[in-house]
């Protein structure tokens, strides 16, 4: 067996692993099944494709196995749809690449996060410009080396959602 092979079956243990403690856990207040449907109601799938519940299982199967979904739906199934949880989740799993097309000014995976956010195409430009200002400042603070991956990206969400409220929301 692969490594890669391994550490994806892992990882879905993992994914089963937390859904049958969430499942346990709620099974006491909720009757079996009153919870959103991982694969086609949580994650990247179904912030990108709510209406076409096909388009986002696949969607959300082709982006990790499903694990985000899964992981979303156990942890937090009230925010499962929620266009926020799908933007930190897009950010958190590709913060890199975001950071590169803030860096540029424009980019598919920054178009991405701002399409999610329901920001309009026509206002991307100005949100573009206002996250690239406010990640030149947090880069160039002395403790964001130090900074975990994951901080990184939170602290890119919070820019992002300012951004997005100033720009967007007119």
């Amino acid at each position: 067996m692969s490594r890669a092979s391994k550490k994806a079956g892992r990882a879905m243990a993992a994914a089963i692993a937390l859904l049958s403690i969430g499942l346990s856990a709620g099974a006491q207040t909720k009757e079996v099944g009153s919870g959103p449907n991982p694969f086609a109601d949580c994650g990247i799938g179904a912030a990108l494709f709510s209406e076409t519940k096909w388009a986002a299982v696949t969607s959300n199967i082709i982006w990790d196995i499903g694990i985000t979904a899964v992981i979303s739906a156990t942890a937090s199934p009230e925010t499962c749809s929620g266009k926020k949880v799908a933007a930190a989740v897009l950010i958190g799993t590709t913060y890199d690449r975001i950071a590169e097309d803030v860096a540029a000014g424009r980019g598919q995976h920054l178009t991405s996060v701002l399409n999610v956010l329901e920001c309009k195409a026509e206002r991307h430009g100005d949100a573009a410009q206002m996250i690239r200002t406010a990640l030149t400042d947090a880069v160039s603070r002395a403790d964001y080396a130090g900074q975990s991956r994951l901080e990184k990206a939170s602290s890119l969400y919070g820019i992002v959602d300012r951004a997005v409220v100033a720009s967007c929301s007119t």
